[in-house]
C-alpha cells in the first residue's frame, strides 16, 4: 500500500485561537479534515475558514449560570447520606455536609419531606417526630436516640458545580467561574434550552456538527472534603445524578409506586453498575431513559432544522441515553463519539446500532496531567509513549471491527515541545486510514466460534462493565472483554431473562465472570431454577460454560455456585471445615497455562474434574467433561497478551476451532481480509517481534517492529 494515499481524512483535531500557525501545521501533518473546539478553547475566524469541517462542542445543561442563579430550584440534585454519628447520650446532632466537598453540594432545604433518618445499627427508619432540621446550620437534631447506636440522614442536595467542569478546574488550576447545571426534567428548563439552542444555531452558521457533550445527566462523581479520600463514590453507569422531586413524582405516576431516598442510598452501598439492581431501580432506569431520549430528540430536531448534524459524546453526561436501548435510536443522532483507552471501548462504540458515524477520541487528552494525575504534557510526561501504549490496545479491536473516524481533544498548544508525540499521532492516523480502508474492501475473517457473555444487564451493557479499564482493573469481566475485543469471534451479550426466552443453540461458549452478588456474576438471578436447568441442558448437549471467580454464586442452595455440578468445583465459605477434600493432582497435557492467583475455598466436587493448574494445592484452572460439553473454571482473569493467547487456545480447543490464520506470538495480533487477500500483523509491544503465521497448512516467518503494523499481500 502506498503511504501517500493515507495522509488525509477521517481525523478530528482540536484547534485553539492564538495558535493558528501551530494548528494549521498540525492539521497538515495529521491530515485533519475536521477541527473542533474544547472546553476552555475557541476557534478563530482563520481556523474556521481553513477548509476543514467544524465540530462545535456544547454541554447543553451547563453554561447557563445566570438562569441557574435566577432559578436555583431547577439545578440538578442527588440524594446523599450524612456521616454516621454515634449516639453517646439520648440525642444526636448530624452535620449533613460534614464529609462532602461543599463547593459541589448545597442542601435542598425545601425537600425535607423526601428525607429519611435511619438508625443504622438496627436498620430501622425513625419517625418524623424524632428529628428536626435547622436550615441555618444544615444540621439535623435527633431525639429519643438509643445510646451506642449509629445514625445517619438521607437528604437531597443541589449539585452546584458541574462535575466535569469541576474536574477541569482542579486539573488545570482554572480561576474561571464554576459552571452550574440545569435539570431539563422541569418544563421551564426545557423551554429555556430549546430557545437557547435555536439561538445558538443561528449564531454559529460556520458549525457543521454540533457535538453534544453529552446530554443531561453525568455519571455519578461524589467528592469528599478530605484529600485522602477525595472521590467518595464514582460509577460510570449509576443513575444517582438524575433524581429530583419532580422525577420522583412523575415516576410514581408512571409506575404506580413511589421511590424513597433509601432506594438510592441502599444502606450506603448506593446502586453502582456492578451490583445486581432491584427491580424498582431497573424501572427507574427505563423511566429516565424514556425522558432523556424524548427530550434529546427535540434538541436534535432543532439542530437538523438549521442544516447541521448532531453527534453525541458517549461519556460524561451520557446517563439515561443508553445507546443499546430502542429509545436511543429515536433521538436521531448522526454520530457517536467515544473516548478510548482500551480495546473493549472501541467495541463499545462500534456496537452502537444505527447508521451513525462512529468516532473514537484517542488518548492522551491534551492536558498537563492524565486522569490518574501523572504528568502528560508537562515536565516528566511521555505523551508519545502514552499514545503508543493506548493505540496498541485500540488497534487490536480496530482490526476486528470498523469505525469511521479518530481524533484528539484538549489544548493543542501543549504539544509544543513534544515533537515525538506529533510524529506518533501522524503515524497512528495513517495506520487508522489503512485499517479503515481494509474494512471497506473486505470483511475480516472470523473464527467460527460464537460466545455469549451472561450478566444481569445483558445487551444493555454490551462491551462494557462500567467506565475505563484503569478505574476497575480488578474486575474479571472487564479483563475478559479486553481480551475478546481483539479476538476473531462473534460475541453476544445475554441477560438471564433471555436464557429462558431464547434458544442458546447458536452459542458455542457462555462466559459468566464476577464476584458473588455482582451484576456480572448475576446475584439473585441464579435463584431462577429454569435458568439453571436451561444452562445445564445446553452444556450437556455440547456447549462450554466458562466460569470465572465466583460464577453462578448465590447462597441458600446445596452448592455456593449453582453451576458447580457442571464445573466440577465449588467454593467453600467455611462451612465445610470438617469435610474431606479430593486430592488436587495437576495435569495439563494441552499445555494451556494462564497467569492466575489462588482463590481461597475452591475445592473439587469429585475426582473426574481435571486440574490443569493449581496454586498451593488449590485448583485455579479446571475442566470437566459434562455430557457432550464442558465446564471450565478460572479463579480469576487479568488481561495480558499471554493470558489472551491462552484464552484463545482454550476457547478453540474443541470441534473445528483451529484458525486458518493464526499467530504463534502472543504479542502479535493477526487479522486476515480475504476479499483482498491481505494479512495484517500488529505488534503490541515496544520490542521487535518474530512471529510464525499459520496460513492453512503453510507457515510464514515474519518480523514486526516495536508498536509496528505490517500489511502483507498474499
Amino acid at each position: 500500500m502506498k503511504a501517500e494515499q493515507y495522509k488525509r481524512g477521517s481525523f478530528t483535531m482540536p484547534g485553539e485561537a492564538g495558535y493558528e500557525k501551530l494548528t494549521l501545521e498540525l492539521a497538515q501533518k495529521w491530515g485533519a479534515d475536521v477541527i473542533r473546539d474544547c472546553e476552555g478553547t475557541k476557534l478563530s475566524s482563520e481556523l474556521l475558514s481553513a477548509g476543514m469541517d467544524v465540530y462545535s462542542t456544547i454541554c447543553i445543561i451547563r453554561e447557563h449560570n445566570a438562569f441557574a442563579q435566577e432559578h436555583p430550584q431547577f439545578q440538578q440534585q442527588v440524594f446523599l447520606e450524612s456521616e454516621r454519628v454515634l449516639c453517646t447520650a439520648d440525642s444526636v446532632e448530624i452535620d449533613l455536609l460534614s464529609q462532602y466537598f461543599t463547593r459541589q453540594f448545597e442542601v435542598n432545604a425545601s425537600s425535607v419531606p423526601l428525607w429519611q433518618v435511619f438508625d443504622r445499627t438496627t436498620g430501622e427508619e425513625l419517625s418524623r417526630e424524632q428529628w428536626t432540621f435547622q436550615e441555618s446550620t444544615a444540621m439535623v437534631h435527633i431525639t429519643n436516640a438509643v445510646q451506642w447506636h449509629h445514625y445517619s440522614v438521607n437528604f437531597l442536595a443541589y449539585r452546584i458545580w458541574e462535575e466535569i467542569n469541576m474536574y477541569n478546574h482542579v486539573t488545570n488550576s482554572w480561576e474561571k467561574e464554576p459552571l452550574r447545571q440545569l435539570d431539563p426534567r422541569y418544563p421551564q428548563v426545557r423551554e429555556y434550552l430549546r430557545n437557547w439552542l435555536a439561538a445558538w444555531c443561528e449564531e454559529h452558521p460556520e458549525t457543521d456538527v454540533v457535538r453534544f457533550t453529552s446530554l443531561f445527566y453525568n455519571f455519578v462523581w461524589i467528592w469528599g472534603n478530605d484529600e485522602r479520600n477525595q472521590h467518595l463514590f464514582t460509577d460510570w453507569a449509576s443513575y444517582d445524578f438524575t433524581v429530583s422531586p419532580l422525577a420522583l413524582e412523575q415516576f410514581a405516576q408512571a409506575y404506580g409506586y413511589s421511590l424513597k431516598a433509601e432506594d438510592f442510598i441502599n444502606k450506603g452501598y448506593r446502586n453502582p453498575n456492578h451490583i445486581a439492581w432491584k427491580q424498582k431501580m431497573v424501572d427507574y432506569l427505563w423511566f429516565t431513559n424514556t425522558f432523556v431520549c424524548s427530550f434529546g430528540k427535540e434538541l436534535v430536531d432543532i439542530v437538523h432544522r438549521y442544516g447541521k448534524k448532531a453527534y453525541v459524546f458517549y461519556d460524561d453526561s451520557w446517563v439515561g441515553m443508553e445507546p443499546q436501548s430502542e429509545a436511543f435510536k429515536s433521538i436521531g443522532f448522526d454520530g457517536i463519539i467515544k473516548c478510548v483507552f482500551s480495546g473493549f471501548e472501541v467495541r463499545l462504540c462500534s456496537s452502537v446500532p444505527g447508521s451513525l458515524t462512529h468516532e473514537l477520541r484517542l488518548h492522551p487528552y491534551l492536558f498537563p496531567v492524565g486522569l490518574g494525575g501523572a504528568p502528560t504534557f508537562k515536565e516528566g510526561g511521555k505523551p508519545a509513549l502514552d499514545a503508543q501504549l493506548y493505540w496498541m490496545h485500540v488497534r487490536r479491536a480496530l482490526l476486528r471491527t470498523p469505525v469511521d473516524r479518530i481524533g484528539l481533544g484538549g489544548y493543542l498548544h501543549l504539544t509544543e515541545g513534544f515533537p515525538e508525540f506529533v510524529d506518533t499521532i501522524s503515524d497512528i492516523a495513517k495506520q487508522f486510514r489503512m485499517i479503515k480502508e481494509l474494512h471497506q474492501r473486505s470483511e475480516v475473517l472470523k473464527t467460527p466460534l460464537k460466545i455469549g457473555i451472561l450478566t444481569s444487564w445483558g445487551k444493555l451493557r454490551t462491551w462494557t462493565c462500567g467506565g475505563h479499564y484503569h478505574e476497575h482493573p480488578d474486575l474479571d469481566l472487564i479483563n475478559i472483554l479486553e481480551s475478546l475485543a481483539g479476538l476473531p469471534y462473534e460475541v453476544e451479550f445475554l441477560s438471564f431473562e433471555e436464557v429462558n426466552r431464547k434458544s442458546l443453540s447458536t452459542l458455542d461458549v457462555i462466559i459468566n465472570a464476577g464476584f458473588a452478588g455482582s451484576s456480572w456474576s448475576g446475584g439473585d438471578h441464579w435463584k431462577d431454577d429454569a435458568v439453571l436447568s436451561t444452562l445445564t441442558e445446553w452444556v450437556y448437549e455440547g456447549g462450554t460454560f466458562l466460569g470465572i471467580n465466583e460464577p453462578s454464586a448465590v447462597q441458600g442452595y446445596a452448592n455456593n455456585l449453582r453451576m458447580a455440578p457442571v464445573l466440577g468445583i465449588d467454593i467453600d465459605d467455611g462451612r465445610r471445615l470438617c469435610h474431606g477434600v479430593w486430592k488436587v493432582e495437576e495435569k495439563n497435557e494441552k499445555g494451556i497455562t494462564f497467569s492466575l492467583a489462588k482463590k481461597d475455598g475452591v475445592y473439587l466436587l469429585e475426582g473426574s474434574t481435571e486440574v490443569l493448574q493449581a496454586k498451593e494445592a488449590i485448583p485455579v484452572f479446571t475442566q470437566r467433561s459434562f455430557g457432550r460439553g464442558k465446564g471450565i473454571y478460572l479463579s480469576e482473569y487479568r488481561y495480558s497478551p499471554q493470558n489472551t493467547f491462552a484464552l484463545r487456545s482454550l476457547l478453540e480447543q474443541s470441534a473445528i476451532r483451529t484458525s486458518i490464520f493464526s499467530s504463534s506470538n502472543p504479542f502479535v495480533d493477526c487479522a486476515y481480509f480475504p476479499a483482498t487477500k491481505t494479512l495484517v500483523l500488529a505488534n503490541g509491544s515496544a520490542e521487535v517481534q518474530t512471529v510464525v503465521v499459520s496460513i492453512g497448512n503453510e507457515t510464514r516467518n515474519e518480523q514486526v517492529e516495536g508498536f509496528g503494523m505490517r500489511v502483507l499481500k498474499l
